[in-house]
């Protein structure tokens, strides 16, 4: 993998981490796009570089990020349905991180109901900062679903907090918080599968691909937050369905 191309999937990754409209089916889209192999590695950069979109959220949100200890453990709870079934289905799930086809379904279909979920939803006015445990549980197995590549951690996470009764605003917010214990760990698991495997050369393409996607991440959670609030989801909705219906017949 060049440098350029490592450049063009965290571009991808800074973009789409916080819109729901599935990261790391972007990412597989991407790489078949720019002919990069799917090698170990390739696989190993399009998980860890999630980390660098993620880590912006703690840098924007540090105020409310580092408030309690108590918040600390609703993270860690609300990331176990996640953690836990990653680990068990983590093989399973690294055979779809090859297939265009599974990305473009799931966009479909999750673009279909992101067309409805706002009327079947309606938003609500709690921006309130108080989540229980099992609220955050709830939503951390929505979250899961979001394994499968194009179905987005960011659309059913927050889909699930408005679940619960949250606002779109404070579902979203809780979504991007929940996704820093998740791609922490995510991220560490990865490499300790695969840090046999990696290069000098591949550390360094990490960290540049870490970077670049943090910054853009910085732009793109402002965003999706003003948009999300004002519009709500049926123009990612479109989006998915017609660019999961264009993979389909033209890939």
């Amino acid at each position: 993998m060049s440098y350029w191309d490592a450049f063009l999937l965290a571009l991808i990754e800074g973009i789409t981490e916080f819109l729901p409209i599935s990261s790391t089916g972007h990412m597989i889209l991407g790489s078949a796009l720019l002919g990069i192999k799917s090698t170990e590695f390739q696989k190993t950069y399009l998980v860890c570089i999630q980390l660098g979109a993620i880590l912006s959220v703690v840098v924007l949100y540090y105020r409310k990020f580092f408030k309690s200890i108590d918040f600390y453990f609703k993270l860690a709870v609300s990331a176990l349905p996640t953690l836990a079934l990653g680990f068990l289905f983590n093989d399973w799930i690294d055979t779809f991180l090859e297939s265009t086809t599974v990305v473009a379904i799931n966009l479909v279909l999750g673009g279909i109901l992101l067309l409805f979920i706002d009327k079947l939803l309606a938003s609500s006015k709690d921006n309130s900062e108080n989540i229980t445990y099992w609220q955050g549980i709830k939503i951390g197995f929505y979250q899961s679903i979001a394994m499968i590549p194009g179905v987005s951690r960011s659309a059913a996470s927050t889909i699930g907090g408005m679940i619960q009764g949250f606002s779109r605003r404070k579902a979203a917010e809780f979504s991007f918080f929940l996704a820093v214990p998740t791609m922490c760990a995510a991220t560490g698991y990865k490499l300790l599968k695969s840090y046999k495997s990696i290069q000098v050369e591949d550390i360094q393409l990490l960290l540049f691909g870490n970077i670049v996607a943090f910054v853009v991440a910085m732009i793109a959670i402002r965003f999706f937050i003003t948009f999300l609030t004002k519009y709500g989801f049926k123009y990612f909705g479109w989006y998915r369905i017609l660019a999961g219906t264009a993979i389909l017949l033209f890939l």
